[in-house]
């Protein structure tokens, strides 16, 4: 299949990827994406929390949510995604940049109808969110489930773009007495705060290597 036009991108076309190894990566890391549309010629731009199973990206919210209940119709939405590796310290700042990973695709919502599958949708995106706490969970009721809607979208008009490495300097600024280099970020999950209410409760084994 040929890849649609607005796919390819007008500058910096060689750290675009279509595989579906550098796709699946970086969604499968990230935990929240930005969801835009048009509703009567005005933009919206919405985060959300996501995730992947197979070839499709799943999300959840209200019924009664504007944003949810405009999406499920079906109409055109782009989808964000961007992991930011480090910043780029140049000798000009005109050179500085930033390491990243991002993904953005075309598609249409499909809403989940079939109880099963949503039910699937909503443990993939708790187990990414919390690794392992599903089964430690008190369950989803049935009304629960009722009152939230499931979306899948799929990644058949996805691409990654990645940028790495050093500064790319001008060549007459290369011998400048200036500091470049990169100053690397990290996102980490840092020590569970417990609540007032489970202060006597012992930290699940689930949440114990953080």
């Amino acid at each position: 299949m040929s890849t649609p036009s607005y796919l390819i991108p007008s500058r910096a076309a060689k750290r675009t990827h279509y595989d579906q190894e550098s796709i699946y990566s970086i969604l499968d890391e990230a935990l929240f994406c930005t969801i835009s549309y048009s509703v009567e010629n005005r933009p919206f731009s919405i985060p959300t929390s996501f995730v992947r199973y197979e070839d499709k990206i799943y999300i959840h919210g209200s019924v009664g949510s504007h944003f949810i209940r405009e999406i499920e119709k079906g109409i055109p939405v782009c989808i964000t995604v961007m992991l930011t590796d480090a910043l780029v310290v140049a000798k000009s700042a005109f050179s500085h940049s930033v390491n990243y990973r991002s993904v953005i695709l075309f598609a249409q919502a499909e809403k989940i109808e079939d109880i099963s599958l949503k039910s699937d949708a909503f443990k993939w995106l708790t187990e990414k969110i919390v690794p392992g706490s599903w089964d430690y969970l008190r369950p989803m009721t049935q009304k629960e489930v009722r009152k939230t809607t499931a979306l899948a979208f799929s990644l058949d008009e996805a691409s990654a773009k990645i940028r790495t490495g050093m500064p790319n300097d001008e060549e007459e600024d290369k011998q400048l007495p200036i500091w470049s280099g990169l100053i690397p970020l990290e996102t980490n999950r840092a020590k569970p705060v417990a609540d007032p209410s489970s202060q006597t409760i012992p930290l699940p084994e689930h949440l114990s290597g953080l």
